[in-house]
């Protein structure tokens, strides 16, 4: 069985404080929680450097965690100086447990109007062209991500031809709170939101510019999307007003380009890893989508329909990480056709659903990495001169 978030919160509650008569969770301690399998990664935030405290601290927590969670689990725990969260301020010390993984401000700390305020991390899955499989990109990103146990929210933005629902099985209407709030959807452990699922499927949106930007604004603003781990954004294909917006009033943790190996393909990819570079949005890495094609009556067979290693090698000439490369399966079109992302598959039978679980591990990874040593992302703010 799996390690999930909440064991290990739950597991650390037992782990008081020697000096602050409080448990690590009740003192929001806690940062950078990662979980992936049996391998457990986070750091204790405190208030002054104190080797023999740091010790004793790490020492409790391994105790807690084999004893509450698992026994083989294998930790990774730092600690790290924050003084600022420690400072004498009765509301400070009220927050709730775990506001923030890494870049998140804390709750008293945000605005009224935040936007996304609960949500760690941001992730644009973004691709040059249309027709690489972007969305199919991020939707099993999407779930891969919540096969690990975080809270995992999909936005696709993508408002002239929205296909999250499809792939999601579903063309339900989404409920309104009393704060005229929209709420997200929920399934296979992922709240998402799509154009689709607001509007009549034949409806062909015919919307200018001004029109699509306010409606993206209106997905971040106005719906109730709750504390997130990983928001995954399913960007329209290309480099235009929607990428725009989305730089302006959100900060991006970083971003995931989609690409196929041929080369009409990769002269768009390497436009979009241009953009986001210039944006100052962190480029996580590029996905091959479509690698090889493998028959199903041959799965031993990899034919290259499409050139081979394409992105792999852009990824290293652009330094950029390369995530991973996804098999042109036909269970991929049929999953997705059947509202069921391949990267569910109960026991990862088809390389495809392997594939994704690695691109999801690889794309946290990166997460962390990136979080650890680069500053949060700002939104930036696009002057045009006369």
């Amino acid at each position: 069985m799996s390690i999930n978030k909440q064991q290990v919160r739950t597991a650390l509650t037992h782990v008081m404080h020697p000096e602050m008569g409080k448990d690590l969770v009740t003192l929001n301690t806690i940062e950078d929680l990662i979980v992936q399998d049996k391998f457990i990664a986070f750091t204790i935030d405190l208030p002054e450097k104190n080797p023999k405290l740091d010790n004793k601290l790490k020492e409790m927590c391994r105790e807690a965690i084999h004893k509450y969670v698992d026994s083989e689990a294998v930790l990774d725990i730092t600690t790290a100086v924050n003084i600022s969260k420690f400072r004498d301020d009765s509301e400070q010390q009220e927050s709730e447990a775990f506001p923030g993984q890494g870049h998140r401000k804390k709750k008293e700390e945000q605005e009224p109007d935040e936007i996304l305020g609960g949500v760690d991390n941001v992730i644009a899955v973004a691709s040059g062209k249309g027709g690489v499989g972007k969305s199919t990109v991020a939707v099993n990103l999407a779930c891969g991500l919540a096969r690990t146990g975080a809270k995992v929210g999909l936005l696709d933005t993508d408002i002239y031809g929205p296909s999250i629902p499809t792939m999601f099985g579903t063309h339900e209407r989404p409920n309104i709170t009393a704060q005229k709030k929209l709420i997200p959807l929920e399934k296979h452990g992922v709240k998402f939101l799509s154009m689709g699922l607001l509007v009549d499927p034949d409806q062909a949106m015919i919307w200018r510019g001004p029109m699509v930007t306010s409606a993206v604004k209106q997905f971040m603003q106005e719906v109730e999307w709750g504390e997130l781990d990983y928001l995954v954004l399913d960007l329209p294909p290309g480099t235009g007003d929607i990428q725009l917006t989305l730089v302006q009033t959100v900060p991006l943790t970083g971003a995931v380009v989609v690409s196929t190996p041929q080369t009409v393909a990769l002269d768009d990819a390497r436009k979009g890893v241009a953009m986001f570079k210039k944006v100052n949005v962190p480029v996580l890495g590029i996905v091959e989508n479509m690698a090889y094609f493998i028959p199903p009556d041959m799965p031993e067979k990899k034919y290259y329909i499409f050139g081979k290693h394409g992105a792999r090698n852009l990824a290293e000439r652009m330094g950029s990480n390369f995530l991973g490369e996804i098999p042109l399966e036909q269970s991929v079109r049929e999953s997705g056709d059947d509202g069921k992302p391949i990267v569910l598959e109960e026991n990862l039978e088809s390389e495809s659903a392997r594939a994704f679980v690695e691109l999801s591990n690889n794309v946290i990874q990166q997460l962390a990495i990136r979080n650890k040593e680069q500053d949060p992302t700002q939104k930036i703010d696009i002057k045009i001169k006369p």
